[in-house]
């Protein structure tokens, strides 16, 4: 973590000595005129320690190891991290300060008023940082000195391994190796489906990959299907490796020689220490060759893994087997270059097996009456992971069977975790994947502790908080989001991260992580100063550095104490009402935050003075009581984001329009609670003309276009790099503004787009170049016809038509969409009788929802139409009493939805009731009835 310190510290000097050139303050005196020279020099040493930062950082983290050696280096490394953030302090300071300067200068009456205590502070401020430069230039000379000294002590006490260290087997991992099998719970079903593809199928080469994260049992699975002596029958020879962080090619490759010749009682090559690569893989080969052979490769790292292996691993005709346990499925994906691969992913026990391990360990049988209810909760926290249920278990057998023993195990597992000594094999091996992490990951992968523990956590949230912060690396070809999202899907790759839902493009939508791997970074995140956490089962008091505070469950008068100028984030996940002390003195307690999260909580206001937050880049106001943004937020020339989602800000102030770096601007509210009308569910909010000067936003959703009017429209054409629009209260007169502005946005991908009332037209007839990469259209509004660039959309996924009013089918047109995953159809979109699904039509649709079509009555669906089609839903379509015979026809449809539909069509298909078109949706897994009776509303399951 040091190392990623540093590395952001680099890069923060990089950035302020290419940008600033240090200005106007070279030209102030002798000390002012070293300042760049200064950082410069900073710099340099930073780049130098980098080369032995990483290995110093990875055993600093290591447990175990002790001695004075590994002290020595743990405080350098520490030395390294507080010299870093050091730095970044001053960096931002002094960014703060001329920004303070710049307000000073355009602020007339202050400036007329106060000029000279102004400028006196701003000077001293300025000599403050120079001074502060010196003291860190000279402290990173002392520590690049002794790094020096603990390179040579390194090189020196190395012991080696024929040149490598010999790999260490811990005390779990070795557990895992040797159980017996009246311990193994809860793999029946993997088990039995590996040993189907070791001993069947392809006589080709094939790689059967077990992946999973740490402790859900991987190597346990692969050794005793390795050892199931049907499997070894089956094979002439089988070899098991482990490869661990530690591995190098040439030494595994003198392993699998060295194996070969103690299976068939060869003598070793007295030569062995001394071949190359290449006569290495020669040997191997020549064993392997007329052999139908296993092996099997645990706990592999190294995504060069594969390519190195492949050479050795000859494809001979005769149904050979690759076993291989690893943590990061994208090792598995580059297998796929040179081997057929079948993949397993691991998933963690369910509850009744994971309760059976358990009382296995703990109790060794039955669980007693009066302790089930904490043991339950026990097993709960331990996420599925036999590892952890084991361990824990294993622990809680030694201890008396009382609840109060119990309640305190299950209430001070974090505390066990780190301090007791019979569980710190399962912290280290939980560890592993995240000390395996490249640095750029590391801070993204702690985030995860900021939030509560089982909080699902939102990607969008999650991925702009990581932009904020300076996590996300600019890549040129890529938006910083794709590039956050590609961290992400690494994080779920290497078995990090838990997907919890995924969404219609199959893009992540919400993520966690596993409750005992939330403990291991919170310790993480404690030790690096990372984050104070302020729950209600950690410390109150503040730590004296630290980066982020994340507030929960707190009394006020500890948050009314709170103060901390070196605090870049705050997180509030409190329910409770804030103090007003607390929200009013944000700007003069924390001048430095980039981030501010009030997502959910009851905030109520935003105080006058927050623009002076000067280098605040992420506010977060979603889902709260606020209701008006105060003029100051002009002054927040760094802001990125500015989350207003389901906030009743109607309308923005005329400053938002300085805002020059703003991206995100998500802004609306739904009601929820109301009767739902089309245009009084969502309201956006109203902006004044001058939105133009906003050229770096990308999201902005939903914009009220009446307010502005005819003016507000032609602006947008200059919102060149918009990637999602939703605008809202739009009239037939804007639309040939509206056209020219849409041509304009190039990167525009979801486009949402809703009339001001329903006798409005929605005239798009002008768009004769729509975004090429158009993926989400949503149109609310009359349309004379189907626009002519609709059906030419080759990347459109999903589309929602309503108050269209087609007299005629939209079907026929719409049916060559090949990308499209999702259509709905809503209020009024057709105004027929009849809609016709025609054969070979909407290849690759998976969801189709019909809602208010009025006049509906009948639908016909040929066969080979709608062959991908998952999900159908009817909703309110009051003519529509005949259920449709042809859904017979969807051949794949798992689920089958009516809400709010007559009740003849209700009554045909319901069994109890003697439906005689029950027969016709028969083959649908599941088939779902939701009938308002009164103010209720009666949901029906139909079992088929």
């Amino acid at each position: 973590m040091a190392e990623t310190a540093a590395l952001y510290a680099l890069q923060e000097l990089c950035n302020f000595v290419v940008e600033e050139g240090c200005r106007h303050i070279v030209e102030n005196g002798t000390l002012l005129a070293g300042f760049k020279k200064d950082f410069i020099d900073i710099k340099d040493d930073l780049e130098s320690i980098q080369a032995f930062l990483k290995d110093a950082d990875t055993k600093a983290a290591a447990d175990g190891g002790g001695g004075r050696a590994n002290e020595v280096v743990k405080t350098w490394v520490k030395q390294v991290r507080d010299v870093s953030l050091c730095i970044e302090d001053v960096v931002d300071e002094y960014e703060y300060s001329k920004y303070v300067a710049q307000w000073i200068d355009h602020s007339r009456i202050i400036a007329f008023l106060q000029p000279l205590p102004a400028l006196i502070k701003t000077k001293y401020t300025e000599y403050q940082i120079a001074s502060k430069i010196k003291d860190i230039k000279e402290s990173l000379g002392k520590i690049k000195e002794r790094m020096t000294t603990l390179l040579f002590q390194s090189e020196s006490e190395s012991g080696s391994y024929r040149g490598t260290k010999a790999p260490r087997i811990d005390n779990t991992r070795m557990a895992s190796l040797f159980i017996e099998e009246t311990q193994v719970v809860g793999i029946e079903s993997p088990r039995d489906e590996l040993i189907s593809y070791l001993v069947s199928g392809t006589s080709d080469l094939m790689l059967i990959s077990v992946v999973g994260m740490g402790g859900l049992g991987k190597t346990t699975l692969a050794k005793y299907v390795f050892n199931n002596q049907y499997v070894k029958e089956h094979f002439d020879c089988h070899y098991f490796f482990t490869i661990s962080q530690s591995y190098t090619l040439r030494k595994m490759l003198i392993d699998m020689v060295n194996k070969f010749c103690v299976d068939n009682n060869e003598p070793i090559p007295k030569s062995l220490w001394k071949m190359d690569n290449n006569t290495l893989i020669t040997h191997v080969r020549q064993h392997l060759q007329s052999k139908r052979y296993l092996l099997l490769f645990d706990d592999v790292w190294k995504e060069a893994f594969p390519d190195e292996i492949k050479h050795a691993l000859i494809s001979n005709n005769k149904g050979s087997r690759i076993i291989m346990t690893t943590r990061k499925m994208n090792i598995v994906e580059y297998f796929k270059k040179s081997v057929s691969v079948h993949v397993h992913e691991l998933q963690p026990l369910t509850p009744d097996k994971a309760w059976e391990l358990f009382c296995n360990k703990a109790f060794r049988g039955q669980c007693p009456i009066e302790l089930e209810e904490m043991s339950n909760e026990i097993v709960q926290k331990c996420g599925g992971l036999p590892l952890a249920i084991v361990a824990i278990g294993g622990l809680l057998s030694t201890k008396a069977k009382t609840m109060s023993e119990w309640r305190k195990a299950s209430q001070n597992l974090r505390m066990e975790l780190e301090h007791n000594v019979h569980l710190t094999s399962l912290t280290k091996i939980l560890s592993l994947s995240y000390d395996d992490l490249p640095h750029h990951l590391k801070s993204c992968m702690l985030y995860f502790g900021i939030y509560p523990e089982d909080y699902t956590i939102n990607r969008k949230r999650l991925t702009r908080q990581w932009m904020a912060e300076g996590f996300v690396m600019n890549e040129e070809t890529k938006s910083l989001e794709e590039v956050a999202e590609e961290y992400l899907t690494e994080l779920v790759q290497r078995s990090l991260v838990q997907v919890s839902r995924v969404g219609f493009d199959g893009k992540v939508k919400s993520c966690q992580v596993n409750d005992l791997l939330h403990q291991v970074i919170i310790r993480k995140m404690k030790d690096l100063s990372f984050c104070h956490l302020m729950h209600k089962y950690d410390e109150q008091h503040m730590v004296v550095i630290t980066r982020r505070i994340s507030i929960a469950s707190i009394p006020n008068n500890d948050l009314r104490n709170t103060s901390n100028s070196g605090i870049r984030a705050i997180f509030v996940f409190d329910r409770d009402e804030f103090p007003k002390q607390f929200i009013d003195g944000l700007s003069a307690k924390f001048k430095l935050l980039k981030v501010l999260d009030f997502q959910n909580s009851l905030l109520n206001y935003i105080p006058d003075n927050l623009g002076n937050l000067f280098l605040l880049r992420y506010l977060n106001l979603s889902h709260t009581k606020v209701t008006v943004l105060p003029k100051s937020i002009g002054n927040l020339v760094n802001l990125e984001t500015l989350d207003l989602r389901q906030t009743k800000v109607h309308e923005l102030p005329i400053e938002i329009n300085k805002l020059t770096k703003l991206r995100l601007l998500p802004a609306y509210y739904r009601d929820y609670e109301g009767h739902y009308n089309i245009f009084n569910f969502t309201t956006g909010v109203k902006m004044q003309e001058g939105i133009g000067c906003l050229k770096s936003l990308q999201k902005l959703y939903f914009l009220e276009a009446d307010h502005g009017a005819l003016g507000l429209i032609r602006e947008l054409k200059m919102l060149t790099q918009l990637r999602k629009l939703g605008i809202r209260c739009v009239q037939q007169q804007y639309g040939n503004a509206l056209c020219d502005a849409i041509q304009e946005m190039k990167n525009l991908e979801p486009l949402n787009i809703t009339v001001k009332d329903e006798n409005e037209i929605l005239d798009l007839d002008f768009i004769s170049t729509p975004p090429p990469n158009l993926r989400v259209l949503n149109l609310k509004g009359g349309l004379t016809r189907l626009p002519d660039w609709i059906p030419n959309l080759q990347y459109l996924v999903k589309l929602r038509l309503g108050l269209s009013n087609f007299n005629d089918d939209p079907l026929d047109s719409l049916k060559n969409l090949t990308s499209l995953f999702r259509l709905n159809l809503w209020d009024d979109a057709f105004s027929g009788e009849r809609l016709h699904f025609q054969r070979g039509g909407f290849p690759k649709l998976k969801e189709l929802e019909l809602t208010r079509l009025n006049r509906l009555s009948s639908i016909s669906i040929d066969e080979d139409a709608l062959v991908n089609l998952e999900h159908f839903r009817f909703k309110n379509n009051p003519q529509l009493k005949v259920v449709p015979e042809d859904l017979q026809n969807l051949k794949n449809l798992q689920f089958l939805g009516f809400a709010e539909m007559p009740v003849e069509l209700v009554d045909s298909i319901d069994p109890e009731k003697g439906g005689v078109y029950h027969q016709i949706i028969n083959h649908i897994p599941l088939v779902r009835i939701r009938q308002n009776v009164g103010s209720r509303r009666i949901p029906t399951q139909i079992n088929v």
